[in-house]
């Protein structure tokens, strides 16, 4: 969470620099997610003339096209499971993801980086005390283990590659409201993001619509497979608002492995 030198809200939370915020509620400071929506257009072919002596017209058998992709509303009702509200006993708000079979939550290290202990909040109401596995202040990732786990536990569906333009969608807690969902696009990648946290990089930018409390949140793609944690929002009004620029971590950084994601904003 911020320093004591960072800037704050009237009640108290803080907040990164010009550039960037971090998405944790910390004395009721709210997180940020994006999500992202394509449009696809069809196209019908033109008929031709039939010849007099034709024979019988065969039977017309559309050929197979791909299969549709899910609405945001079904990718919502798979990932509703996995996502977690994350809390400090310091007064930090943010959200997080089952990413594991045993358990374990990945979250936004701002979150809980004011060393308060930490409590969890599943789906299914199960709540639970929480240790820190491990925290990337250089990403901001956090690992969490849970002291005790809904039944059954259902991890979300991990992704990869995204591409600009792609639809994505946001899950998580803004301003507390517990599982809030968003739609969007991915509107650039590789970016780059000052925050109270250090320099980010290698950044997924999505234009789904975010806000405090969405940090450590799950960004996925148009076939619900998560594919980055939310991070930061933009915000050059310097109001603690959304202005339609947001970042997540990719999916393959957060895990340890690296991954593409390139920009400046602000952490929320």
């Amino acid at each position: 969470m911020a320093s004591g030198s960072e800037p704050h809200t009237a009640d108290g939370q803080a907040f990164g620099s010009r550039g960037a915020r971090i998405l944790a509620v910390t004395g009721g400071v709210v997180i940020v997610v994006l999500v992202v929506a394509v449009a696809v257009l069809a196209v019908r072919p033109a008929g031709g003339p039939v010849a007099r002596d034709a024979g019988p017209a065969a039977a017309a058998s559309p050929s197979p096209g791909p299969s549709a992709a899910p609405a945001v509303a079904e990718i919502y009702q798979r990932i509703g499971p996995s996502v977690v509200m994350v809390r400090t006993d310091r007064g930090s708000l943010g959200s997080g993801v089952i990413a594991a079979d045993d358990g374990t939550v990945l979250t936004a290290n701002h979150v809980i980086a004011d060393g308060g202990a930490v409590s969890l909040l599943f789906a299914d109401g199960t709540r639970s005390t929480a240790t820190v596995a491990s925290a990337d202040r250089e990403a901001d990732i956090a690992t969490l283990v849970p002291a005790n786990l809904p039944q059954p536990v259902v991890p979300a569906t991990l992704g990869g590659r995204v591409a600009v333009g792609g639809e994505v969608v946001a899950v998580g807690n803004p301003l507390g409201l517990a599982h809030s969902v968003s739609s969007g696009v991915i509107s650039g990648v590789g970016r780059t993001a000052t925050t109270d946290s250090g320099t980010l990089t290698g950044l997924i930018q999505f234009d789904a619509s975010v806000n405090a409390g969405s940090s450590g949140g799950p960004l996925l793609d148009a076939e619900g497979l998560v594919v980055g944690i939310v991070v930061s929002i933009a915000d050059p009004g310097q109001d603690d608002a959304f202005a339609g620029i947001a970042f997540a971590v990719p999916i393959g950084s957060a895990l340890g492995g690296g991954g593409s994601g390139e920009g400046r904003g602000p952490q929320i």
